[in-house]
């Protein structure tokens, strides 16, 4: 901080000098003419004096962003001629451009991405993908101010070695045509005779270039991928997409709504996991586990003879009925009526545009492969020889496990924990990191952990399973902590440990369509594969495995996908949230302290103890918190975590905050329903306001008050 501000003080100084001393005279067109005769004496008399004196001079001016690069530009040419000149010229503005270049990105850069990081997200993208296109297409039209594009580059994460090269290159055209004019300088009355519109469209013609040979590059590029594979002469599809989870049935939905003709393939259920495995089903296992925990605990609301038992055949015959009332809206029969046609078989991509399905070949134009993921198996040694548990076949048991181990401390983990625990399980939790939901922020997980282990359930961090042994029908998780050898007798076992994505199997290998190390897709910004009408999206994609972020990519999909021609959306991350649903909840949208420190972002931290909400006090639902991330003496929101009873459904206020640039001062000028939980969000804004209240103002304040009072007296 010190260094920046001697910098910034050096500049300013420099530049002060420079208009307090007025020599901008020096640098005008009159002056030059009048010198050039002895310039041109000089420079045959002392020739390298003139050049290195010439050459620190053009760097400075540059480097100082000042006036009057075009007349030193004249003036190379009148003192040094066309070739010297053009040399002389194109180091020193190179070089002076990237010292300004260098000085705007360690001054300004810190301080501008902490305030407009999430809207500069998207330009620093295209910076660093196609930045050396954007900045020789700039410098090759003159009329951009050359100054300006050095301080907003120095913003970017432009490399500094390919600004220089390409800025050198790119400003060489514009270099020589002012020089030349130099070398004619008594004919010149003015700087804007220099360019005409005939020149100054050559260079506009020149700037267009680099992004017109782009995009050849990129057609050439598509026709390379699709040498080996002949194009249909027409499609019976504008959409295959594979996969009926969220994201196939959105891109679907979208496709049918805009009239596009689209195929939809499922190999096993309507609605993906989220539907028959994962997100409906556990929460009404949830919402089962959390009535047995009121009743419990019935005592605390005064209501002494509250009794209850589990059947849990009935309990899992719920789950079920739930599945089945929602069905409908992801069915055969509502896609078809929406337009689209339900194909139920195994997908089978045989080229870019074709797509086997029940012995039938089907055209398309685009295809979007949502095939979602599926429970990750580590290598347990022993876990082969038994009949384990994942979220794909959990729902079909119907005995309560007397002794239940889920291993894994994520998410899906946590919440079928304390589900099986309030249930009548005896549950372990084993994790092999040091605490469970390491995603969150370690008092985050603490807190939960916590209430875990008063719960009941018995919690193993540090953990690593090692084996698992069947001895006289016993079976037994074998253990290591703390290079100690632990071995816990089970019943269940449910693997909890992550997901991993259906990538495989339905001819992306034989196509030679490029994964990342996790097994996800790897797809560009408009989610498109290395063939531009193949697009991922959802679970098989990432880079985050919630179905609403699958549906949330869809949509660009299949937009994508239908008018890519004309404009193609950059799927948008900046504003994903997300919630484990255990008791209390805890939800999330943008950063955390712990991403916010690994980022090295500047940011503070406000916090309101739930503990202290009315509604939460009556509910008996007084513990959590809602913990705040802000720009640094700003009420802009950078992240907001949320523990506590519905807390999923409290964090949308910030999501909407986030989405559409709100701060805390809006959500605090907010009425919000006495008494509720949502009064939280204003609390915690109020806990904001409070910690930033103008104290000299204030003082102010109070001593008008004094004076309104006629109180002369120095009291209160």
């Amino acid at each position: 901080m010190k260094n920046k501000k001697v910098l910034f003080a050096i500049v300013v100084a420099l530049v002060a000098a420079f208009f307090i001393f007025d020599l901008g005279k020096f640098l005008s067109l009159d002056y030059l003419k009048s010198q050039q005769a002895a310039l041109a004496d000089l420079y045959s008399n002392r020739p390298f004096m003139v050049i290195a004196s010439f050459f620190a001079i053009y760097v400075t001016a540059t480097a100082l962003s000042l006036p009057g690069a075009a007349i030193l530009t004249l003036a190379a040419g009148a003192v040094f001629g066309l070739f010297t000149g053009t040399l002389i010229v194109s180091f020193a503005s190179s070089i002076g451009a990237t010292l300004a270049f260098l000085v705007s990105r360690f001054l300004l850069r810190d301080s501008i991405e902490s305030k407009f990081g999430d809207k500069l997200q998207t330009f620093n993208d295209n910076i660093e993908k196609d930045g050396a296109f954007y900045l020789f297409t700039v410098r090759l039209v003159p009329v951009f101010p050359f100054f300006l594009v050095n301080l907003v580059m120095g913003l970017t994460k432009l490399k500094t070695g390919v600004f220089y090269l390409v800025s050198q290159l790119g400003m060489l055209a514009g270099t020589i045509v002012f020089v030349n004019a130099g070398t004619q300088l008594a004919k010149i009355d003015s700087l804007s005779g220099i360019v005409s519109p005939k020149i100054l469209l050559s260079f506009a013609l020149l700037g267009i270039f680099p992004l017109l040979a782009k995009k050849i590059v990129d057609i050439i590029r598509a026709r390379k991928v699709y040498a080996d594979f002949p194009k249909p002469e027409s499609y019976d599809r504008d959409i295959v997409a594979i996969g009926a989870g969220a994201g196939g049935l959105v891109s679907s939905y979208i496709g049918a709504a805009v009239k596009a003709r689209v195929t939809l393939i499922e190999r096993h259920k309507m609605g993906g996991d989220c539907l028959n495995f994962g997100c409906v089903p556990s929460k009404a296992l949830i919402r089962s586990a959390k009535l047995m925990d009121s009743i419990n605990h019935s005592a605390r609301y005064g209501v002494e003879t509250a009794s209850g038992e589990i059947d849990f055949a009935k309990t899992m015959g719920r789950v079920h009925e739930v599945i089945k009332k929602i069905e409908p809206n992801d069915s055969v029969e509502r896609y078809t009526n929406l337009g689209v046609d339900v194909v139920t078989g195994d997908a089978k991509i045989t080229s870019p545009w074709t797509v086997e399905v029940n012995g039938k070949t089907l055209t398309t134009r685009n295809i979007i492969v949502a095939t979602g993921a599926q429970p990750f198996v580590p290598p347990i040694p022993g876990l082969d020889k038994i009949d384990y548990l994942t979220s794909d076949n959990l729902w079909n048991i119907t005995t309560l496990p007397k002794r239940l181990v889920v291993l894994g401390g994520g998410p899906i983990g946590s919440e079928l924990t304390q589900a099986f625990n309030r249930l009548g399980s005896e549950v372990w939790q084993v994790e092999m990191v040091d605490r469970i939901m390491n995603r969150e922020d370690p008092e985050i997980s603490e807190m939960i952990k916590q209430k875990f282990i008063e719960e009941g359930v018995n919690v193993m961090v540090n953990t690593k399973a090692v084996g698992i042994e069947v001895d006289n029908g016993e079976k037994q998780l074998i253990c290591e902590s703390n290079n100690e050898q632990i071995r816990i007798a089970f019943d269940e076992i449910i693997i909890a440990v992550g997901r991993s994505a259906r990538s495989k199997g339905f001819g992306l290998e034989e196509l030679d369509i490029s994964t990342r190390k996790n097994g996800t897709i790897e797809v560009n910004e408009f989610l498109q594969t290395r063939f531009p009408n193949i697009y991922a999206v959802g679970d098989v994609a990432g880079p985050y495995q919630f179905t609403h972020v699958a549906a949330h990519q869809a949509w660009y999909a299949s937009v994508n996908s239908l008018f890519g021609t004309f404009k193609k959306f950059r799927a948008d991350y900046r504003v994903i949230p997300w919630a484990t649903f255990t008791d209390p909840e805890v939800a999330r949208v943008g950063l955390n302290e712990t991403e916010a420190n690994e980022q090295k972002k500047s940011y503070e931290v406000t916090t309101y103890d739930i503990g202290d909400l009315d509604r939460a006090i009556a509910d008996g639902a007084d513990h959590g918190i809602v913990k705040v991330l802000t720009v640094p003496g700003k009420d802009k929101i950078l992240g907001v975590t949320i523990v506590g009873v519905n807390a999923g459904e409290l964090i949308a206020e910030y999501v909407l905050a986030m989405k559409h640039g709100i701060g805390l001062n809006k959500i605090l000028g907010t009425i919000h329903i006495y008494p509720t939980m949502s009064e939280a969000n204003k609390y915690a804004a109020g806990e904001w306001k409070r910690a930033h209240q103008p104290e000299t103002l204030l003082k102010w304040v109070e001593k008008y008050h004094r004076w309104r009072r006629g109180d002369n007296a120095q009291q209160h």
